[in-house]
C-alpha cells in the first residue's frame, strides 16, 4: 500500500535525522508482583545543576507569581529533582505517581482561549500535579479540564523549556501528554514501553512499529538520535528478564536506559550543541525509591520516601547532589532540613 510505504520512508527518514541539542529517554521496566520502575535520562549540552528535595505533606503553594495564579495545599509528599535549584524537572509522589518531562521541540503551551486562564509556571508544574493526585486516571482529569495557563522561563542563555511529559502510576498505567498550540493532546502509552523527544508522540510511534516489524533481533537503529534511542528502550525493555526483586529490576532498568543514553563528552564536529548525558534516575513505584545516578559519580543512590517524614508541618529535605559525590545506596541520611527551593517563575 502507497500509505503504508510512506510511513516506513518516514520512518526511516526521521530515524536517519541528525541527533537533536536537547535529548532526554525515558522507559519503563515491568517487573512481577506488581514492579515498576520508571527509568529516564536527562541530556544537555552543559551540566544542569539539578538537587533532590522531598516536600511533606500539607504545605500551601503557588504556581506562578502572576495574579490569579493557580494555589493549592499538597495532599501528598513528594521527591524532586530540581534544576537550577529552581524548577522541578520530575519526581515521585508517596503513591508512586511519577511523572518526568522531556524535551519536544514544536511545543506550544498558549493560544487565544488559554490566555485569561489561571497561570501555571512550568517551574511548579510538575510538583502541582504530584501534590495532588495519585494516579494517572486524576492526572488525564486535570489536563482534560485545562483550567490553567502554562508558561516558563527561559533556562541555559535563553533556551525555552519546550517539553512533553510521561506520566506512570504504581498500577504501570501510563500516558504522555503534549502540547499543541494549546491544545493538549493525551495518548495510552499501551504496550509502549519508551519515549524520548522528537518527532510527536503520534509520528513516533509509526517509527517504533517500523522496526518493530524489521524485529530488533535482526537490527536495531544505532545513533543517539530521538527516534533511534526511543526504538532501542522500547525493544530491550520488551525483552528483559521479568522479575519481583526491587534491586534487580533497578538494575535491569539502568542497563536499559544507558543503552539510549548519549556518551558523556560525546562530540561530533558538525554538531556543537550536541547533547549528551548528565543524570539518570530510576523511580520504583512499589518501594517508593527514587535512585539518582550522577554519570560522573563512582555510584548511584536512593531516597526512600517511605522512611521520609512527610506528616504536615514536616521540615522540607535537601540533598545537594554536588556536595554528596561519593554516596551509593540509601541516601535518607544524607537529606538536610531547608527552606525549599525558590521557583524560576
Amino acid at each position: 500500500m502507497i500509505w503504508a510505504a510512506g510511513i516506513a520512508l518516514a520512518a526511516i527518514a526521521a530515524a536517519a535525522a541528525p541527533s537533536e541539542a536537547s535529548a532526554c529517554s525515558r522507559i519503563l521496566y515491568e517487573g512481577n508482583d506488581s514492579l515498576y520502575v520508571v527509568g529516564r535520562s536527562l541530556d544537555w549540552k552543559t551540566p544542569i545543576p539539578t538537587n533532590l528535595y522531598v516536600y511533606p505533606r500539607g504545605m500551601h503553594k503557588v504556581g506562578s507569581d502572576k495574579p490569579g495564579a493557580v494555589e493549592w495545599t499538597s495532599r501528598y509528599g513528594a521527591v524532586y529533582a530540581v534544576g537550577y535549584d529552581g524548577g522541578i524537572t520530575e519526581g515521585m509522589n508517596e503513591k508512586g505517581l511519577v511523572i518526568n518531562g522531556l524535551f519536544c521541540k514544536g511545543t506550544v503551551y498558549e493560544n487565544a482561549e488559554t490566555s485569561g486562564r489561571a497561570p501555571m509556571s512550568m517551574s511548579m508544574f510538575i510538583g502541582w500535579l504530584l501534590d495532588c493526585n495519585a494516579t494517572v486516571d486524576e492526572v488525564r482529569a486535570v489536563l482534560e479540564q485545562h483550567a490553567f495557563s502554562l508558561t516558563g522561563a527561559t533556562f541555559d542563555g535563553g533556551t525555552a523549556s519546550t517539553l512533553h511529559w510521561g506520566v506512570t502510576d504504581a498500577t504501570g498505567k501510563s500516558i504522555i501528554f503534549e502540547f499543541d498550540h494549546g491544545v493538549i493532546k493525551i495518548h495510552e502509552m499501551g504496550d509502549y514501553l519508551a519515549m524520548t523527544n522528537d518527532p510527536q508522540w503520534e509520528s513516533m510511534t509509526a517509527i517504533i512499529d517500523y522496526w518493530n516489524k524489521k524485529g530488533g533481533q535482526n537490527t536495531l537503529p544505532g545513533t543517539v538520535s530521538s527516534p533511534d534511542r526511543c526504538v532501542r528502550g522500547n525493544y530491550f525493555a520488551h525483552h528483559v528478564e521479568k522479575t519481583g526483586d526491587t534491586d534487580l529490576g533497578v538494575s535491569i532498568a539502568r542497563s536499559i536506559l544507558m543503552n539510549c543514553s548519549v556518551p558523556y563528552t560525546y562530540e561530533v564536529e558538525t554538531e556543537p550543541n550536541l547533547s549528551s548525558t548528565q543524570w539518570r534516575s530510576y523511580s520504583d513505584t512499589r518501594d517508593l525509591r527514587y535512585y539518582f545516578d550522577i554519570v560522573t559519580n563512582p555510584g548511584y543512590y536512593y531516597i526512600d520516601l517511605g522512611q521520609c517524614d512527610l506528616q504536615p508541618g514536616a521540615s522540607v529535605m535537601r540533598l545537594d547532589t554536588a556536595k554528596e559525590t561519593q554516596l551509593i545506596g540509601n541516601a535518607n541520611s544524607r537529606l538536610c532540613p531547608d527552606a525549599g527551593f525558590k521557583p524560576m517563575f
